[in-house]
């Protein structure tokens, strides 16, 4: 009913829509993280498939293409906006807490949180996985071709080995201790223990056969029989074993929810709802940044990068303090965006002074209490946008026939107080972890769409998808170009500019309005596709392996 109310709000107030004007543009467009995923994806739509049976011949290839950021061993949410009808469907597949999950479980006995390594690769951190169950019901409801024959090139693929790419191999050679875990090792490492390297081909003989069993049996041959019974017995026999257990496997069961949709100026911008952070946070930023009129200002500009870093501040803050899933956790979505509350808020910010790190606000009805992105539009202008993880690259380091489990269990905050107070994003058993993942469709005021996108890179894809919405709505940019846009960050401490990269130039000039400024190296993992007169345009992050491609 929200988000109802908030869709007819912004249909009155919008008057008009920008719509570029290119001749003999694509009909049909995939963009994603890894080439061969991105044709995987065109043959299925050139087979006459929809945009949700391209989006899981995409995710299988990923998975293999791309072990380090998506499989099938983790989770992804989902927005699918149908073309006849302009209705958005939201799928959730994120992970959910075992049932033997308690809120003190990345404690040490002493009560401090566990280091990083000791948390992440661990039978501890797995969540129990739902990107095949939230797959099976969107085909179900969205798809046409048979699901067995969406697997089909993953499992090629798989079977027949593919070149090792430049990021994947920049991640073996940080992460040496994944040797350790033997299946691992026997794929993407050499006889003397060095990391493949770019170009070499490399085969994952046991996940083609998992997948072929898949195709034929369904997601339930994931979740019950025995690939189930082998992730259970790998997390509870690590050496620092975790709770899974069968039942919680044959228990999972993906969510619909509403899209969550606000005005920002001409256009209706839709989101995740939590339990995702995104939708939320890059609706408080647009709200809190629209009276700037940002669009007058050139990207990368002082005054642009100033403004999105102090909204992004407020928004992070309430976050951290309110949103976690909503089965557990009364987040008042309501008050974070009412338009009285985000001008209380944006009193708080000045243009030419920093705020500093902030507390969060009081929303009214509030009462105490490695991933990757795909974006397709078909022919029938059925679009996704889709993000998918195993959270850390590599996930939990496990490997179970040929795929890795994830450590989605660690997106949960490690204490469960703090001040006396019950922190709502604690772990729970068959909670599912807040997420920054931030799938993302925009809409013309007679319900067109207009762009879909969305990121990769933890809590910095609210940022990062952030960004791209103002370079395609408020600058004008292209998808690529908008994708390509150097990346400012704030997470509600240091602003981050990304180095090597004109934005980082700002550095001096934030420091004397207050920020403290960091420049660091940023990961990326944008995709972006955006209507271009009658066909579409697409952009794909340069700082990954990615392409966009129509036909």
């Amino acid at each position: 009913m929200i988000v109802r109310r908030l869709l007819g709000v912004a249909l009155l107030l919008v008057a008009a829509c920008h719509v570029p004007s290119v001749q003999a543009a694509p009909q049909s467009m995939v963009a994603a993280a890894h080439p061969l995923a991105v044709e995987a994806g065109l043959e299925i739509l050139r087979r006459g498939g929809t945009a949700v049976d391209a989006a899981i011949a995409v995710q299988m290839v990923l998975g293999v293409v791309e072990p380090h950021a998506s499989g099938i061993g983790g989770g992804g949410f989902l927005l699918n906006y149908d073309g006849t009808s302009q209705a958005i469907t939201v799928y959730d597949g994120r992970e959910t807490a075992p049932a033997g999950a308690s809120p003190t479980m990345f404690l040490t006995p002493g009560g401090r949180p566990l280091g990083y390594r000791e948390a992440v690769a661990s039978g501890i951190s797995v969540g129990v996985p739902g990107l095949l169950a939230m797959l099976e019901l969107a085909h179900t409801e969205k798809g046409k071709l048979a699901w067995s024959e969406l697997f089909g090139p993953a499992i090629a693929a798989a079977r027949d080995g593919f070149a090792v790419s430049p990021r994947l191999a920049a991640w073996l050679q940080r992460i040496p201790a994944l040797r350790e875990e033997q299946a691992i090792r026997e794929i993407y490492f050499a006889s003397d223990g060095s990391a493949r390297k770019p170009g070499e081909r490399i085969a994952n003989p046991a996940l083609a056969e998992t997948m072929d069993l898949i195709a034929r049996q369904g997601a339930r041959a994931m979740y019950e029989g025995p690939v189930a019974a082998e992730m259970v017995d790998r997390v509870r026999s690590h050496p620092r074993p975790g709770t899974l257990a069968a039942a919680d496997l044959a228990g999972y069961r993906p969510v619909k929810r509403e899209p969550m949709c606000g005005p920002y100026r001409v256009w209706i911008v839709c989101g995740m709802p939590p339990p995702s952070s995104g939708g939320i946070a890059i609706l408080q930023v647009l709200g809190l940044i629209q009276p700037f009129d940002i669009q007058r200002d050139p990207p990368n500009d002082l005054r642009a990068v100033h403004l999105i870093a102090e909204a992004s501040r407020l928004a992070f803050a309430d976050r951290d303090r309110y949103v976690a899933d909503p089965a557990f956790v009364d987040v008042p979505v309501a008050g974070l965006l009412s338009p009285a509350y985000l001008a209380e808020r944006r009193t708080l910010m000045s243009p030419d002074r920093s705020m500093g790190k902030v507390g969060p606000g009081v929303p009214p009805g509030y009462v105490e209490r490695g991933t990757s992105h795909v974006s397709i539009v078909d022919r029938w202008g059925n679009a996704v946008s889709f993000t998918t993880t195993i959270e850390a690259p590599f996930g939990a380091h496990i490997m179970v026939r040929g795929f890795l489990l994830n450590n989605e269990l660690t997106d949960f905050s490690p204490r469960p107080e703090l001040d006396g107070k019950p922190v709502a994003n604690r772990v729970q058993p068959g909670k599912r972890p807040r997420s920054s993942m931030s799938p993302t469709l925009v809409l013309d005021r007679e319900g067109k769409l207009v762009a879909a996108l969305g990121s990769a890179g933890g809590a910095r894809i609210i940022g990062d998808t952030l960004q791209a919405l103002i370079g395609l709505l408020d600058w004008d940019l292209s998808a690529q170009a908008a994708v390509d846009l150097p990346r400012v960050a704030n997470l509600n401490g240091a602003t981050e500019l990304e180095e090597g990269t004109p934005i980082a130039d700002q550095a001096a000039a934030l420091r004397a309005l207050g920020h403290e400024v960091q420049v660091r190296r940023h990961e990326g993992g944008l995709t972006a596709i955006r209507r271009n007169g009658d066909g579409w345009e697409g952009g794909a992050d340069p700082r990954r392996d990615g392409v966009a491609r129509g036909e």
